[in-house]
C-alpha cells in the first residue's frame, strides 16, 4: 500500500477530515477523535485500535504492524508499515478504528 492510497482509503469514510499533526497528516471524524495518522517519510501509519483488535492486527501483520513502543501503545496506537500491508488488511483496520470512534467510552471513576 502507498501513502497515496492510505489517504484515499482514510478519507473514503463518511465524516472524516485531514489535518495537520506535528510532523504527520492526522484523520478524525468531524467533532470527534483521531482514528489515524500518517507519517508519509517513513511509510507508516499509526490507527487507535481497541485492545484486542490491536492483538489480533498485530499477529496477523508478520512483524510489519506492531503496537507504539511507549504508553501511547498501551492505549491502542499501533503502527502498520504501509509497503508490507495489504489493501483489505488496511481496509479492515481503519474500518475498525473508524467505528470504534463512535463507540461510548465508559466514564473513569472519581
Amino acid at each position: 500500500m502507498t501513502t497515496r492510497a492510505f489517504r484515499d482509503l482514510a478519507l473514503s469514510f463518511p465524516g472524516t477530515i485531514e489535518n495537520p499533526h506535528f510532523d504527520r497528516a492526522a484523520f478524525k471524524v468531524e467533532n470527534k477523535r483521531i482514528f489515524a495518522s500518517l507519517h508519509e517519510e517513513s511509510g507508516t501509519a499509526n490507527l487507535k485500535l481497541p485492545e484486542a483488535d490491536q492483538s489480533a492486527f498485530c499477529s496477523f501483520g508478520k512483524g510489519a504492524i506492531y503496537p507504539i513502543p511507549n504508553k501511547w501503545g498501551q492505549q491502542g496506537w499501533t503502527t502498520f508499515e504501509l509497503q508490507k500491508i495489504p489493501h483489505e488488511l488496511m481496509l479492515d483496520a481503519l474500518d475498525t478504528a473508524y467505528k470504534d470512534v463512535f463507540k461510548v467510552k465508559p466514564k473513569k471513576k472519581q
